[in-house]
């Protein structure tokens, strides 16, 4: 069984910086990309960054310049570094990751999501 666990979410104030971490643990062959989404309530799921094998990396345009994607294979973890926080990056964020558990399975996992809660 494999699976993601987020950490790092929490209260800051506008102006202030987080960062989330996404550990994948059980059985696992190899990790092809690997990403950040969040949900603000009331809104669709949205993409924040993915990050391939890599190191390739790809941000939804409101973000680039305040977020940074970044990962260690050795440790199967996926980083976002959040910078410059405002009140409307306030929601559940979710790591997500393509996940070869054997050379023949494939899947896409999510984590179960961390909060993060920007004030004014």
């Amino acid at each position: 069984q494999v699976q993601l666990v987020e950490s790092g979410g929490g209260l800051v104030q506008a102006g202030g910086s987080l960062r989330l971490s996404c550990v994948a643990s059980g059985r696992i062959f190899r990790i092809g990309v690997m990403g950040w989404y969040r949900q603000a309530p009331g809104r669709q799921r949205e993409l924040v960054a993915v990050i391939t094998s890599g190191g390739i990396t790809n941000y939804t345009d409101s973000m680039k310049g305040r977020f940074t994607i970044s990962r260690d294979n050795a440790k199967n973890t996926v980083y976002l570094q959040m910078n410059s926080l405002k009140p409307e990056d306030t929601a559940v964020y979710y790591c997500s990751a393509n996940i070869m558990s054997t050379p023949w399975l494939r899947n896409d996992l999510w984590g179960q999501g961390t909060q993060v809660t920007v004030s004014s």
